[in-house]
């Protein structure tokens, strides 16, 4: 099934013997475009006003729910990790063998290609050193940062081969596998009214820094692209035609 992380985000967290939180935001894994977290806001029951769950923990969705097979003294005896900042692989590894979590990271499965990141531009006014701990922040530290939230990307430019055409206004997310399966473009300031889907998959680049994300596709495909209504579910039957359109292979055949 495929869902709207604006649609999941308010979701109640649920534990086994008590309330834990409700969804804030979503951490995603950028070399695969895989929800690795839900972020649950906790309100002022613990120290920490949020924790990190991961789908593992997920049991039958509910009615916006997600119950989970944890208890609230396992919660609040849990790593305190701040979401606010990176969250690094040695801080992972701690939730991990906390939790009994399954590893994620090495090879994934997910259908197509990846967009690389394109190097960050030199920051005019700023030293070398000042540059790279900037470039640092925004791009990612190597190996041990991959963690982004799906609350910063909404809002990035999305630039079609020749020209921008809008900005990421939402993600739909596949429910059973977690990937971000579609980047809900908004194009407003280009054709007023008008939302489309894109896969990430389909990208050419990506500039944490800069917060932009360039696809293969001209501005022209893009506004004759089967149009997204938000009103209506993300059905194999949408889906198809989007495919059909772009002349992109179907990751579901694959």
């Amino acid at each position: 099934m495929l869902r709207s992380a604006k649609e999941m985000k308010g979701y109640s967290i649920k534990a086994r013997d008590g309330h834990i939180g409700k969804v804030s935001d979503f951490m995603f894994d950028d070399t695969s475009w895989t929800i690795r977290y839900l972020v649950a806001d906790v309100g002022d029951w613990l120290v920490h006003n949020h924790v990190l769950i991961a789908p593992a923990a997920l049991r039958t969705p509910g009615e916006r729910e997600f119950p989970v097979d944890l208890t609230t003294e396992q919660v609040k005896n849990s790593p305190n990790i701040d979401t606010e900042k990176p969250v690094s692989r040695k801080e992972e590894e701690k939730l991990r063998l906390y939790y009994g979590w399954p590893v994620y990271w090495g090879p994934t499965g997910f259908a197509g290609p990846m967009p690389a990141a394109i190097p960050a531009p030199e920051i005019p006014g700023n030293s070398a050193e000042e540059q790279t701990e900037l470039k640092k922040d925004t791009e990612g530290s190597g190996e041990d940062s991959h963690l982004r939230s799906l609350n910063e990307l909404v809002g990035y430019n999305i630039e079609a081969s020749d020209t921008g055409i809008g900005h990421i206004d939402d993600c739909i997310i596949g429910s059973e596998t977690w990937g971000i399966r579609y980047l809900i473009v908004d194009t407003g300031n280009w054709i007023p009214g008008r939302k489309v889907l894109v896969s990430p998959a389909w990208a050419e680049s990506i500039s944490w820094y800069e917060k932009v994300v360039t696809i293969t596709h001209s501005s022209e495909e893009v506004r004759k692209s089967p149009e997204y209504n938000p009103a209506d579910p993300v059905n194999r039957e949408y889906e198809e035609i989007l495919y059909d359109y772009y002349g992109r292979p179907k990751y579901w055949h694959q």
